[in-house]
């Protein structure tokens, strides 16, 4: 089953501010909330949708992502290493604690004074990609270097703020008394603070080790494209939802084959001799070498067009083209046959410049490339 569109799962259009968003998300939870629809299925993965529309949407970063490239270009059905949204890999608890905030005191989910979960900081890393892997997709492994909560690292309740990892100050000024509400200055606002660190461990639990995650590179990747995988991030400190890693995609320079967009470059070239006779050539393409014909007769600078051989389109069913752009190599050392050969040739009148006028000028086959 297909995904819908995140703008279609909140009732918003592409244009809505983050404020109506927020709104629309809010407006959606309420409805389907556990709370509210105790026992339904569908409302809890209505619920989840919402979550996860919600999730990207409210993200700047994954906002664009999505805008440019869609489903593709998130973490979720698309499948990137053990990612996945809301709906697959994260639970209602993982819901309320990083949204808890939107519900107010509506639900026991809601926020109010209760402190919102802490959640470990992300990973970014970039991985490289040849041509044929953004065509065709790929699965990496890689080692990443992160924070792990300590084996037997305990944490308890912080007396300053009991728990809730906020602090109620009041200032007196000449308006009369004025209330704020900080970060508990003694648990930095975890709510906890630590009660056994092993050795080894930072003063919030953490250790620094070296893990490695599999990730699934969908077919017409691009370079610049950021892809999440759900979990693969940074412990929190003293428990909670680990981060997320993000991976960003770089195209590795082919030394053949140029990209623009969908559609592929390369040049071909030939000897006089071919392209007075014609010939045919093998050439390199992103799914193996073919045979391409080269015509009698064929001028330099002539290109040829190779059909559906680029790069699929990340956000539709179709392919780009492969461009071949023939190059005619005049030789520049001759044996004494040959130039006799062609000094023959001249002298007769023979093998000249004769243009029919039906050649295309440079910026006529600029203008094919785009029609």
């Amino acid at each position: 089953m297909s995904k819908r569109d995140y703008y279609e799962v909140l009732g918003v259009s592409k244009s809505a501010s983050a404020d109506e968003i927020k709104k629309a998300y809010r407006k959606m939870a309420l409805k389907y909330h556990p709370d509210k629809n105790p026992g339904d299925k569908a409302a809890e993965e209505s619920f989840k949708e919402a979550a996860e529309a919600y999730e990207v949407l409210s993200d700047a970063n994954k906002k664009a992502n999505y805008d440019q490239y869609g489903h593709a270009g998130m973490g979720g059905a698309g499948g990137f290493g053990g990612g996945g949204g809301f709906g697959g890999g994260m639970n209602m608890e993982d819901i309320f604690s990083q949204f808890g905030d939107i519900f107010g005191g509506h639900f026991g989910g809601g926020g109010g004074a209760q402190r919102q979960q802490v959640r470990g900081t992300n990973l970014r890393v970039r991985i490289k990609l040849n041509l044929e892997e953004m065509v065709n997709g790929t699965q990496k492994t890689i080692k990443v270097k992160k924070l792990k909560l300590a084996p037997g690292a305990t944490s308890k309740t912080c007396r300053t703020c009991n728990g809730t990892g906020m602090q109620v100050k009041v200032m007196n000024t000449m308006f009369g008394q004025m209330q704020t509400q900080t970060h508990c200055a003694t648990c930095q606002g975890f709510g906890k603070v630590a009660d056994k660190i092993p050795a080894g461990a930072n003063a919030q639990g953490l250790i620094k080790v070296e893990e490695e995650v599999t990730i699934n590179i969908p077919a017409g990747a691009r370079e610049g494209i950021q892809l999440s995988v759900r979990g693969k991030g940074n412990d929190a400190p003293f428990g909670g939802n680990p981060g997320d890693l993000l991976v960003v995609v770089e195209e590795e320079v082919d030394p053949k084959i140029k990209r623009e967009g969908d559609n592929l470059h390369q040049e071909l070239y030939i000897s006089f001799a071919e392209a007075a006779l014609g010939t045919q050539k093998e050439i390199p393409t992103v799914g193996g070498k073919v045979k391409i014909k080269v015509d009698a007769g064929t001028q330099s600078g002539k290109i040829l067009r190779l059909s559906g051989k680029g790069l699929p389109s990340i956000d539709s069913y179709g392919k780009g083209d492969m461009f071949v752009h023939i190059n005619v190599w005049t030789p520049q050392h001759l044996s004494p046959e040959q130039k006799e050969f062609f000094e023959k040739q001249l002298k007769n009148g023979e093998m000249v410049a004769e243009p029919s006028g039906k050649e295309k000028t440079f910026f006529d086959k600029v203008r094919d490339l785009f029609n």
